[in-house]
């Protein structure tokens, strides 16, 4: 493994190491030799950090059972970094792109060519999921990968509908490998995971935190040119990934719905301020 590489894979996996922190590291020393080379001290004077911080952090890239744990993620996993060339490309453009990837499945699908982001509500009406149905099948069956964050209701939708339709579908998780969440489904990551492809910004090992599923909306955005929301509150974590969306600079679709729903509002409300209707699969395929 190339060093740089392996150096930014030990830091990311520290979890004294914030990605601000990660990015602030690189920047002073983009090789960052530096983190492995000076003293807790010296450390906490050039970022700056606590030295309490600092120590943990020097004693931790320092820890050799570091690189095995490392050595049995790459036997399980495709680890993808910032240095990589396969580092998809969409992310590269984005205000906060993940340093590293964690990848399970089949890597073609993450630089596909024609994607989609479909996002939405965890508890759906009874209006949501005919909906889908009708718009999302035609654009399965003419290659177009769907991108989600494997999240009940609207995400899990999303992705078992490609499965059915034999499309291609990317899942982002807010949580390690160890640690999927939610496991209501086990079965649809599974086999996401061996003939599709799941990602995450955390190593193996990271339990979900509350903060790390609005975190990984920026991803599920920026993996796709446009993002699609189905059904949506006005504050709800799919508001949290529309304005993502808009700050990369990708267009927001959205799919009106019964008048009064509290499910839909969040879409109206997209409409409203210039987000593009969507009435049948044809609103999508003509842009």
């Amino acid at each position: 493994m190339d060093t740089r590489k392996q150096r930014l894979l030990c830091l990311h996996d520290t979890p004294y190491v914030t990605r601000p922190l990660l990015k602030k590291l690189l920047k002073l020393d983009p090789h960052l030799i530096t983190p492995f080379s000076i003293t807790p001290r010296q450390l906490s004077q050039m970022v700056p950090i606590p030295i309490t911080r600092a120590e943990k952090i020097i004693r931790t890239v320092q820890d050799p059972n570091i690189m095995k744990k490392l050595d049995k993620y790459q036997q399980n996993y495709t680890l993808l970094t910032w240095f990589d060339p396969q580092y998809p490309a969409s992310l590269r453009s984005i205000p906060d792109p993940p340093l590293v990837l964690y990848v399970q499945g089949n890597l073609d699908i993450l630089n596909t060519s024609s994607s989609l982001s479909v996002i939405g509500t965890r508890n759906p009406s009874p209006y949501a999921y005919p909906a889908m149905r009708l718009v999302l099948t035609p654009l399965i069956q003419q290659g177009m990968t769907i991108v989600s964050g494997m999240a009940k209701g609207i995400d899990q939708y999303a992705h078992t509908l490609s499965l059915e339709y034999g499309g291609r579908t990317m899942a982002v998780l807010g949580s390690g490998f160890h640690h999927i969440y939610p496991r209501n489904n086990l079965s649809l990551y599974n086999q996401m995971a061996k003939d599709h492809i799941v990602i995450s910004e955390y190593p193996p090992d990271r339990p979900p935190k509350r903060y790390y599923f609005p975190e990984r909306n920026r991803i599920i955005s920026g993996l796709t040119p446009s993002t699609f929301v189905i059904e949506a509150r006005m504050k709800s974590g799919t508001m949290i990934t529309v304005d993502q969306a808009l700050e990369q600079g990708r267009s927001v679709y959205a799919l009106p719905g019964p008048a009064g729903s509290l499910t839909s509002e969040g879409c109206h409300y997209l409409i409203n301020e210039g987000a593009k209707l969507v009435h049948t699969h044809h609103d999508l395929m003509n842009e």
